[in-house]
């Protein structure tokens, strides 16, 4: 999957689930490869059902923080008039 999200371009990912990577696989192996191409993670997700296939932008707003390794964003999305 990390291969086709690679391939396509994309901008970053987001997910409706805890962790794009198995946890139980200390490697990290989703985390490592996205990161490592600038593709940032956007994970914990809710309510991606109610956003229309086309037609918003997506916003993750983070916290001033520098140098973490994981921490809270005001995710949010705007619907196109």
């Amino acid at each position: 999957m990390i291969d086709l999200l690679v391939r396509s371009r994309v901008a970053l990912v987001g997910v409706d689930f805890w962790n794009v990577d198995d946890v139980e696989n200390p490697s990290r192996p989703a985390h490592t490869r996205l990161l490592e191409l600038n593709i940032p993670i956007v994970e914990h997700l809710t309510g991606l059902s109610a956003l229309p296939k086309a037609g918003f932008k997506f916003y993750a707003v983070p916290p001033p923080i520098v140098k973490g390794a994981s921490f809270p964003v005001r995710a949010f999305a705007e619907l196109e008039q």
